[in-house]
């Protein structure tokens, strides 16, 4: 192995052990089919310190990158795409204050303390209806006279639902009941968004009970109710115009959700790939006397989807040493960003459907674990933006410059 290869097997030994991930996807069946949430797992992460993955060491963390951490979301999501999934908005939020502080910003870096006196962070940015998705929002946020504000809106896919203790959330700056926009003119208007993070405990929030889907059921991403919920003005983050206007805190998000994303979809992709090569080496073909493993056609399907998966992980690998090392693709950042959040969704579809093929009628029963990967890389679908939303950024691309 080269070193960078080696540090990355030690790294995946000390917060990932074999032993461990064993156990992760062992729990992973029971957690799906109970429809619950991964506690055990939590608390084996928390025990070998994968919450503060980000946490630079003058804050008492290791610091790890992007690139570190998003090979370990793979790893993790190999055995548990659930837990990897939900686990992934706590270190997306710590992902973004990291970024921010490599770039001259230290501004949440408050952050970096709570998560290592304990907190859970997720992200509550997604909406009902809202594919403006971090350039716009359906919650309404009504400025206070200490300048906070309280939301009152519904945030949807709240991964983390039963244990984040903060949560960073934006809302659509209202006038209050007397029409004013803020404590004083120099306050912000309408037409602008707030940033910032909410506590577990402040009043007004309502987690539905209501999680009941085809898959990554343990995340148990439930909607969040916001009503009338405070903002502490210490914890506003950011307030900049709704549309697309570039701003550190929205790219640090986009980032890190889509690469962090694409971290976990590939990691089901690639053992997607195992349990079809191992399929494919248990079935015996009565024409060939062989295995399936040597005939032809079920060779040709799986060598297919490996190499359809290969340059996904370059991809990742990729983008996150350019956003480590603070690399500026200018306007080209979010078509490589969102594209490698995209193609790991279709490689860990597609390479789900053909791993359930070379496995054959096993593959297909519920107790099997390619029957609970198949469902979990149908989720990629919903990850904003859809293919579809994201379409015309790569067409304007080529077509309008």
């Amino acid at each position: 192995m080269t070193d960078r290869e080696t540090q990355l097997h030690e790294l995946g030994e000390t917060y990932l052990p074999a032993e461990v991930l064993e156990r992760f996807r062992e729990r992973a069946d029971i957690f799906d089919r109970e429809n619950r949430f991964f506690d055990e797992d939590l608390a084996e992460l928390k025990a070998l310190g994968y919450l503060e993955l980000f946490v630079p060491e003058s804050h008492g963390g290791p610091g790890l990158s992007l690139f570190e951490v998003s090979r370990l979301q793979q790893r993790l999501a190999s055995a548990a795409p659930a837990t990897a999934l939900a686990i992934n908005m706590h270190l997306m939020c710590t992902g973004v204050v990291k970024a921010m502080n490599d770039r001259g910003d230290d501004s949440l870096n408050w952050v970096f303390d709570e998560v290592m006196a304990g907190e859970i962070f997720a992200f509550g940015i997604s909406e009902p209806s809202n594919d403006w998705v971090l350039q716009g929002s359906n919650t309404e946020a009504v400025p206070t006279a200490d300048g906070g504000f309280e939301l009152t809106g519904v945030k949807i896919f709240t991964s983390l639902s039963p244990v984040w203790t903060r949560l960073i959330v934006h809302g659509a700056i209202t006038a209050d009941d007397d029409g004013i926009a803020g404590p004083d003119a120099d306050e912000p208007a309408e037409g602008e968004l707030v940033y910032g993070f909410i506590d577990r405990d402040a009043a007004g929030i309502t987690v539905s009970d209501e999680w009941d889907v085809l898959g990554m059921r343990a995340s148990q991403s439930r909607a969040t109710v916001l009503d009338g919920v405070v903002m502490r003005p210490e914890r506003v983050s950011r307030i900049i115009p709704a549309g697309k206007h570039p701003d550190l805190l929205t790219f640090a998000i986009t980032s890190n959700f889509q690469l962090l994303i694409a971290a976990v979809y590939a990691g089901v992709a690639a053992r997607a790939l195992e349990l079809g090569a191992a399929g494919l080496h248990r079935r015996k073909s009565a024409k060939s006397g062989t295995s399936f493993a040597e005939v032809p056609e079920a060779r040709t399907r799986l060598a297919d989807a490996h190499l359809d998966f290969m340059p996904v992980t370059a991809m990742i690998d990729a983008y996150s040493r350019d956003f480590d090392e603070l690399v500026d693709h200018g306007a080209g950042w979010p078509l490589r960003l969102v594209g490698a959040r995209i193609k790991a969704a279709e490689a860990a579809r597609r390479n789900a459907e053909t791993a359930l093929m070379c496995t054959s009628g096993g593959g297909f029963g519920n107790r099997h674990e390619l029957s609970r990967l198949y469902r979990d890389a149908a989720a990629g679908l919903f990850h904003p933006p859809s293919a579809d939303a994201a379409r015309p950024m790569y067409a304007a691309a080529l077509l309008d410059g």
